[in-house]
């Protein structure tokens, strides 16, 4: 028993951590691009969601308060990079 508790909290962790690098990745992204595609937002909050219940919150609460300012773009609309601009 003690050895499955063990392996369902290490799978668990793993879980977590995969979760915090792929929602680290969409945050840098969409943040430099300055909006973001409405499924890769619904994407951010669902993989978010599973997150936080695994246990997880932090930065990745900022990031996502930061993701849910962004422009939502719609499909079609053209993506304007900032740092093209600059």
């Amino acid at each position: 028993m003690k050895k499955q508790k063990k392996d369902r909290d290490a799978n668990s962790k793993g879980t977590m951590l995969l979760l915090r690098v792929q929602l680290i990745e969409y945050h840098d992204k969409y943040m430099m691009l300055g909006d973001i595609p409405s499924y890769a937002y619904e994407n951010f909050m669902e993989m978010y969601d599973a997150y936080h219940a695994l246990g997880g919150n932090g930065m990745i609460t900022k990031m996502m308060h930061e993701i849910e300012e962004l422009h939502l773009k719609k499909k079609g609309e053209r993506t304007w990079n900032r740092l093209s601009t600059m």
